[in-house]
This record gives structure tokens, sequence and C-alpha cells, in this order.
């Protein structure tokens, strides 16, 4: 048996929350390893919609543990939230079911405020962030002064955490100028939000070789996507934190040997949210369709997602830099009906031909892609659950896809609903 690590392979929303809650359904632990509630998931069960930003989405699932750990930064108050809106749909959440790690960075007001004030200014490069505070409170833990989940376990502690903490913000606001921020303010902030949030808090990694040890199937889940890496994506328009594979067993606390199969999660398209470079975008009546057959809105924000065709050459790039065993190839049924439909292959930069997404963000804007024409399909693929189910130009477009990128498709997802999935081979089981 093998524990399964679940990434984005392109620019996120993807549909990992369907893939990772039908994997779910073989695991005993799913841990989230990176990002925070800016984080969007959306799982379909029994007809339920679910709507996860911050929690992973073993959640939903009785008898699971759920893990958020060390690699993602935690808004106290988002994931208290969080909780009880779960909850009032109906799911059993206790601290039997779900920790987080003493060691994750806290999201604070103030990360909030910063995030706004910049993606507002117009003196800056916007980066199309959702202003949640996750960049700046990444900031924070990489320079040594963030407060941590652990910390709100002493408050007595706190008011010199702060100090450190503000030094540095209150010096920022006044050159923004912002006003600010209110030491004794925060510190009884911290006080109130404590209680409700501390009863979640426990060593992560020790839980985590305790399941190993037991020999228990995690889950490793991961939020955003390998092209929004802060070292592999399309920078500056990436996330704040490592989103590849390799970060799983960082941002949980277990060995890289720990996290076995890696599979890359891959829309039957493109799409991106935000800004940024996108070679393939379709501004025309074409991704128009796309967007709305496949009803691409952010989960988080309500953004509408930029959308077009198929890229391989930026999944073939993330297949290498994500470490990806194979992929979970989604929305296919968003392409039914389509006459023809284009497959990207290849850039063209200054004349010449390339085959990879250059690192200068300026050359990535002056990629144009080279296409290759396949034919489409009048029948529907919506709701398959069998290779029989699909029509022949269907399978022949996913063969294409697995040749191009590099990678086998282990599951086969045709609907946002859970069941409507093709395992061709199980991430569990199959190496």
């Amino acid at each position: 048996m093998s524990n399964v690590a679940v990434i984005g392979a392109q620019w996120g929303d993807e549909g990992k929350g369907k893939i990772v809650d039908w994997l779910s359904a073989r695991a005993d632990v799913v841990v989230r390893f990176q990002g925070g509630h800016n984080a969007g998931h959306t799982l379909v069960i029994d007809g339920k919609t679910y709507k996860l930003s911050l929690l992973p989405s073993g959640v939903v699932r009785p008898g699971k543990l759920s893990i958020i750990g060390n690699g993602v930064v935690v808004d106290p108050w988002a994931f208290v939230d969080e909780v009880e809106r779960i909850k009032e749909l109906g799911v059993a959440i206790s601290p039997e079911c779900l920790m987080v790690a003493e060691n994750a960075a806290l999201i604070l007001p103030l990360h909030r405020e910063l995030d706004t004030a910049r993606e507002s200014s117009n003196s800056v490069q916007r980066l199309g962030t959702t202003k949640r505070g996750i960049g700046p409170a990444y900031e924070d833990k990489v320079g040594r002064r963030a407060l941590r989940v652990i910390d709100l376990k002493d408050p007595k502690s706190l008011p010199d955490k702060i100090a450190r903490l503000l030094a540095h913000h209150n010096t920022l606001r006044r050159g923004s100028n912002l006003p600010e921020i209110d030491a004794g303010a925060l510190l009884e902030a911290l006080k109130e939000i404590a209680p409700k949030i501390l009863p979640f808090v426990g060593s992560a990694w020790r839980r985590l070789d305790e399941m190993r040890r037991k020999g228990k199937r995690i889950l490793f889940e991961g939020a955003q996507a390998v092209l929004l890496d802060i070292d592999h994506g399309t920078y500056p328009y990436v996330t704040s934190s490592n989103t590849v594979a390799g970060q799983a067993a960082a941002g949980s606390g277990c060995g890289p040997r720990d996290v076995g199969y890696v599979l890359g999660i891959v829309k039957a398209y493109t799409t991106r949210v935000g800004e940024g470079p996108f070679p393939t975008e379709l501004t025309d009546a074409l991704g128009e369709k796309l967007g709305s057959r496949g009803a691409e809105f952010g989960t988080v924000t309500g953004r509408k997602r930029r959308c077009g065709w198929f890229d391989s050459v930026l999944v073939r790039q993330t297949v290498v830099t994500g470490g990806i065993d194979g992929i979970a190839l989604t929305k296919l049924d968003v392409l039914d009906t389509f006459d023809e439909i284009n497959i990207c292959t290849g850039y063209r930069l200054d004349g010449q031909e390339i085959d990879h997404l250059p690192v200068d963000a300026n050359e990535q804007a002056r990629c144009v892609p080279i296409y290759e024409t396949v034919e489409g399909w009048s029948e529907s693929t919506r709701g398959a659950r069998s290779w029989a189910e699909l029509p022949a130009t269907a399978v022949k477009y996913i063969r294409r896809v697995e040749e191009l990128i590099g990678a086998p498709v282990a599951l086969l997802s045709t609907s946002p609903e859970r069941e409507d999935t093709i395992l061709v081979r199980d991430p569990f089981v199959d190496r």
C-alpha cells in the first residue's frame, strides 16, 4: 500500500476537491500541507455541496482524521467560522477527527489589511491575490517574527511576541499611510479566539508518525497548483508557498519517502484566476463557452476564471517539477459538443519554436501557442463511469494528452458527482 499526495498540475481549480474526496474513502488520514484559506475546494456528495477553503476535504467523511499541517498558514477566525459553517450542514467536527499543527504560523487581521492595501494600490504590481493575508503571513514566517498556533497557549508570552511583530509592521504601515496596530487590541482579540481553536491543536508530525507506524493510509492534500509554486510557477504571479509534491513532506512533518504516489490533477482544458501569463487563453466566444459549460467561477472569491485550450507544454513541465506519477483528468464533459479541439504542443517565442515555458515573465508573455487540432465528439461524456461509455474520439483525446505530457491517466472525472469517476489505476495500490 502507498500513501498518496494530490497536487494541482495547472494554475489551480482543476477539481482537486472531488478527487481528494473520492480518494479519502480509501484513506485513513487527510492532511493539508501548504496554503491557507485562499484555496477553495468544492465537494458534491449525495447532492449536497460543501465549500471548503482551510479545512482538509476529509472532514466531511466520518471516521477520517483530518490534519492542517505546519506548512499551512492558519487564520484562527476563518478556521472557527468554517468549522461552524460545516457543522451547520450536518457534519460532525471535533478534536477527535480534526487537528491543527501547533507549529503552523497564524494569519492575523494585520496581514489581511496589508494584503488588501497592496492589491488596491496603484503604485505596486498587482498579483491577483485573494486578499486573505496569505502572502504577508508567509513573509513573517520566513522573517522569523510570526506568531504560531502554539503561542495561543501561553498568553503571558504574547505581549513580547506581538511587540516584535509590530516593530516591523507598524514601521511598514507608517510608510504606507496606514494606521498603526494597537498591541493591546490585538492581544485581546487573540485571547478571545484562542479557546475556540486550542482544543484542536496538537503535534501533527507525531500523530502522522503514529498513523504511519500503524499502516494507515495517508492522503496529502495540496492547494493551488504547480504553476503557482513560489519557485516553479509563473513568478511573480504565484502563491506564497511551495505547491509541488516535495512540500507534502516538509509541510506535514514526515519524511519524503512517506509521501508515496503523486497524483496530479489536470483539467481537460486550461483555466487561470487573476493576473499573469496564459499562452492558450481564449478571449472569444470559445473561451466564453468553456467558462459557461465549466461553471468557471472561484470557490473562495467568486471571480470569473480565464479559459483556454489544454496546454500540454505546461503540464509536461509540471509533471517533472511536481514529481507527478499519474494524473486525474477532470471536466472532460465540458468539451462535449466541440467540433474541433485544439491542444497546445509547443510555443513560438520571437520566431523560434520552444518546448517549455521560459522562466522570465516577459518571455512568458510573448509565447504564442502552437496548436494541434483533434476531432471533437457530439456524444455526452457526462456521468460516464467506464471507458466503454466514452466516445472513441474522446478516448483518442485522452490518449493524446497522455502521450504529450508523459504521464498516464490514473483517474478520469466526468462530472462534479463523486461516483462519476473512472478508475484506471488505484494510486494507493498501483505504482
